[in-house]
């Protein structure tokens, strides 16, 4: 089955302008389907082969959406599988997801927005954290959008940064003069060290490297330590707070949309969901007949 998964992820690196998380996500997918199969031959994977997979990510206890999203890697392979012509017939046609449970995304509210910027020490790293974070919170980023940021990408005067979001697709979001002026008090504190001038990444690590995913979330971490927040939150709450907070205040949703980098606007719904269930608790506190 190896093989044939290369052959999928280059159709989907050369063919579809997949980025590098899309592929390392469909990758881990369908390794642990391989894992899992065995030494089962390509054209002797069935239904009950599926079922037997699924049955044991269950068994495992994996979430819904975990699952949901390893069957759609499998939709995917075994579609590709049988337009060139590799399969005869696609096992995965009659294979039902499991219905996903509707969870809203957790947000920070203003003050604590504030609150975990205003706490950042103002040493070098702490520049670069801080610059890290009014970023992901004023421009919506993904952490991947953040982390593939080059110096140049950074238009100080226009006030917008060129983003290279999902499926390669370029955009140019808006970045608010906070973070512009957090970018250049970083970048002039990192002027300063030789080994971090000949390098475009915008965010580098202590060695001059471009930062990763992975680095982004532990300054988080670190940043929330600092803080009296008590629940955890990731890079991509700052995402969904910079929606939301959009929304409270009258932006509107295909504009909001287009700022997220979404491609379907039922993607950006989920947002209106959170405001109403806000406002909801705003009334039945201040209410005096809720």
């Amino acid at each position: 089955m190896k093989r044939y998964i290369e052959k999928f992820l280059r159709y989907l690196e050369y063919e579809k302008n997949a980025s590098s998380y899309t592929l390392i996500s469909y990758a881990s997918d369908l390794e642990a389907f391989e894992r899992s199969v065995g030494d089962v031959p390509i054209e002797k994977i069935d239904l009950l082969t599926l079922r037997r997979f699924l049955a044991d990510l269950k068994a495992k206890n994996f979430q819904k959406i975990t699952v949901a999203r390893k069957i759609s890697s499998l939709r995917s392979f075994f579609k590709f599988l049988c337009r060139e012509g590799y399969l005869k017939t696609n096992p995965t046609l009659t294979l039902r997801t499991p219905k996903r449970e509707k969870r809203l995304p957790k947000i920070l509210g203003i003050e604590e927005v504030t609150q975990l910027l205003e706490r950042i020490p103002k040493d070098f790293l702490g520049l670069r954290d801080r610059a890290i974070l009014e970023t992901l919170y004023s421009s919506g980023l993904r952490v991947s959008e953040l982390t593939q940021l080059d110096i140049p990408h950074v238009d100080f005067i226009g006030g917008v940064v060129k983003v290279s979001g999902k499926g390669k697709k370029e955009r140019l979001s808006p970045i608010g003069e906070e973070a512009l002026r957090a970018i250049r008090a970083y970048l002039e504190k990192r002027g300063e060290s030789k080994k971090n001038r000949n390098t475009q990444a915008l965010f580098v690590n202590k060695n001059g490297g471009r930062l990763s995913g992975r680095s982004v979330r532990r300054l988080l971490d670190r940043a929330i330590k600092r803080t009296s927040l008590v629940y955890h939150i990731s890079p991509h709450t700052l995402r969904h707070s910079f929606a939301t907070h959009l929304l409270d205040r009258g932006a509107d949703l295909r504009a909001v949309q287009e700022l997220l980098g979404h491609q379907h606007l039922s993607t950006t719904q989920i947002y209106t969901h959170v405001t109403a269930e806000r406002l909801k608790r705003v009334y039945e506190k201040a209410h005096p007949r809720a």
